[in-house]
């Protein structure tokens, strides 16, 4: 079951361009390592001339400082050769990186021209055309839609609207309030009322 539905990924296709990158870092990294081992060697050279002075054997430190100034020359020519190798990959991993610039450029154009083919020029006029007529003629109706009515026919209008606007607001009440008799207001100050006095019985 697995294998009916598993998608086997595309295998990646490895160009002469890339075989040529891949050989040309091996070598600048084989260089590297051959300039460690000189630097190296010329450290030790260095130390053992010191020591051979020390000693007095002039003759075997100015034949070893011979052969490490020789040492020194290989070094500068690696650095060259190392220089040139760098320069050649950057120029390879460019030129591919404009390949495929110049492949998308080559897909883009062909949609394009697929595109081109759908919508010529000829049926984009026509549907330009066919665009302002319509336009043109929703136009003519807008005009002849807002023309057709005359002055008695607009007065009519905002009568009707008048009266719609009337119906739909509550009546006023229409009857008077009648007259209310209110109880009247006594103009005289009230009368104390005499409190009865308490008579004295005799014994």
């Amino acid at each position: 079951m697995g294998g009916l539905f598993s998608k086997s990924k595309p295998a990646s296709r490895v160009t002469a361009q890339d075989k040529a990158v891949l050989q040309l870092k091996q070598q600048r990294d084989k260089l590297k390592q051959y300039q460690r081992k000189v630097e190296q060697t010329l450290e030790r050279d260095r130390q053992l001339a010191r020591s051979l002075l020390k000693e007095g054997k002039k003759d075997r430190a100015r034949l070893l400082l011979r052969k490490k100034k020789y040492q020194e020359q290989l070094l500068e020519k690696t650095d060259g050769q190392l220089e040139n190798l760098e320069k050649l990959v950057h120029d390879i991993e460019f030129a591919q990186i404009e390949i495929q610039v110049l492949n998308g450029l080559k897909v883009g154009n062909e949609a394009l021209k697929e595109v081109h083919k759908v919508l010529n020029i000829e049926e984009v006029e026509k549907i330009m055309e066919e665009t302002r007529e319509g336009v043109e003629k929703q136009r003519e109706i807008d005009e002849l839609l807002s023309g057709a009515l005359t002055e008695e026919d607009e007065d009519a209008v905002l009568n009707e609207l008048d009266e719609i606007i009337k119906s739909t607001l509550p009546e006023v009440p229409q009857d008077t309030l009648n007259d209310v008799q209110l109880p009247e207001v006594p103009v005289d100050e009230p009368v104390k009322e005499k409190k009865p006095q308490k008579v004295a019985l005799e014994a």
